[in-house]
């Protein structure tokens, strides 16, 4: 089992690899590693507006890193031309199903409103081995992934930046109704948590450390200067 290092490292050197000359990281909410693993997590994000004027690229996502070094992270990203990421329009977002392996693998790209509600789901599928991934918006699915990832350590938000979006400003916003399953109780889950330009309602569990509930997730306003 690879040792576990936070969301943005793992991001962060995964960018590297791929060869992205400008990559930064703001705001995040963070949890892990647990002494169990993560079996299955639930979060609405609701998606801001755009960075005005246009940038190129600038991504939300909640995200899992695990035992085998991937980064389970579905994605909403905002670029200067929707139309030639996902068939969008200005002031949209691209949203997707996502994993950083050695390279990214993306599920189907869906051009989504600011205001939009994305339900990103994650659950390990023991018949399989593998993670699925599902992004869906008012009960309709638009995005899925399934990769053998191994098992996750921990679970975070993350707001990154590359290229000329690491000079441009992201709107405040908000995950809604996160609730993360472990695979066996870890009652020292919560002591985990991390907190950086992010105000949250609080980590709760009522079975003793399986099930973890967080009501809110608030991101505040950042400004890339990198």
């Amino acid at each position: 089992m690879k040792t576990f290092v936070s969301l943005t490292s793992l991001a962060l050197m995964e960018a590297l690899a791929l060869a992205q000359t400008t990559i930064g990281f703001g705001p995040y909410f963070s949890l892990g590693p647990t002494k169990s693993w993560i079996r299955e997590a639930n979060t609405t994000l609701v998606l801001p507006t755009v960075p005005n004027p246009a940038v190129d690229r600038l991504a939300l996502w909640p995200g899992m890193g695990t035992s085998d070094g991937d980064l389970i992270q579905a994605i909403a990203v905002a670029t200067a031309n929707p139309a030639t990421e996902c068939r969008g329009t200005t002031g949209q977002w691209c949203v997707f199903a996502s994993t950083l392996e050695s390279q990214q693998e993306a599920g189907t790209q869906s051009p989504q409103n600011a205001g939009a509600h994305l339900i990103i789901h994650y659950v390990y599928n023991d018949s399989t081995q593998k993670y699925d991934q599902a992004v869906s918006i008012n009960g309709k699915v638009l995005s899925t992934l399934s990769t053998s990832s191994g098992n996750a350590q921990g679970w975070g938000t993350a707001v990154e930046c590359q290229e000329s979006a690491c000079h441009g400003t992201v709107a405040t916003h908000q995950y809604l109704d996160t609730t993360i399953v472990l695979n066996a109780a870890d009652p020292t889950f919560g002591n985990t948590l991390a907190l950086n330009e992010v105000s949250s309602s609080g980590l709760s569990t009522t079975d003793g450390g399986k099930t973890w509930v967080v009501k809110t997730i608030k991101v505040q306003q950042h400004t890339f200067n990198l």
